[in-house]
């Protein structure tokens, strides 16, 4: 895909009101024709966001989703609420969610299925701990997390997936990841999708993002 993603991950940094005012000043400014701008509020956040820049250019997304569509799971939302709302993305496996909430590679996966069942763009998050990285496991965890995250999973038609490379160690470090090594993570990542994906299919259907 030649679109350039911009996905802003809000976490639980802001008050409902807070994200609402932050919404609607980046609605007002001008974005060149292939950024494709993504904001992700905290889930009280989302309908009032997607009221904020519903007149703008800007798509929803949503930091997490369960992997069912209605049921007795408290705490949890389905892909259906969340399109009812507006939402177009959804960011799965996330490095705090899987560190903090002991999310696996298993519900990575079933929530990859469910996002695409309902029409929804997953952004599927992966990447290795600085002790992995000493340890020289970045490929080892990559080419791991991939794997389980995309069995089973068929993109068909116009359906999206976007592979975001996101190294646990950089996230709010400060760090960044020497470019180099950036490049080398999405040739191991791309180089796993081919075990499940054609060509055509990563060239068209999936993006990968740093």
């Amino acid at each position: 895909m030649n679109k350039i993603y911009f996905i802003a991950n809000w976490k639980m940094q802001l008050l409902n009101s807070e994200a609402v005012i932050l919404a609607s000043e980046i609605s007002e400014v001008e974005f060149g024709e292939n950024l494709e701008v993504v904001v992700c509020p905290s889930l009280i956040s989302i309908n009032s966001v997607g009221q904020a820049i519903q007149n703008s250019k800007i798509k929803l997304g949503a930091q997490n989703m369960f992997y069912h569509e209605k049921g007795s799971y408290t705490g949890e939302v389905s892909p259906t609420q969340l399109k009812e709302l507006g939402v177009k993305y959804v960011m799965i496996g996330h490095s705090e969610r899987r560190e903090y909430l002991k999310e696996t590679d298993e519900e990575v996966n079933l929530k990859i299925k469910m996002v695409l069942e309902n029409d929804l763009i997953p952004i599927v998050c992966v990447g290795e701990t600085l002790e992995e990285r000493r340890m020289g496991q970045t490929d080892v965890v990559l080419i791991n997390q991939i794997t389980r995250a995309v069995v089973d999973v068929k993109l068909n038609g116009q359906q999206k997936m976007l592979i975001a490379y996101e190294p646990v160690w950089v996230i709010g470090s400060g760090q960044a990841v020497k470019t180099q090594d950036a490049e080398r993570a999405m040739q191991v990542i791309k180089q796993t999708l081919l075990d499940f994906f054609d060509k055509q299919s990563i060239k068209n259907n999936i993006g990968l993002l740093y």
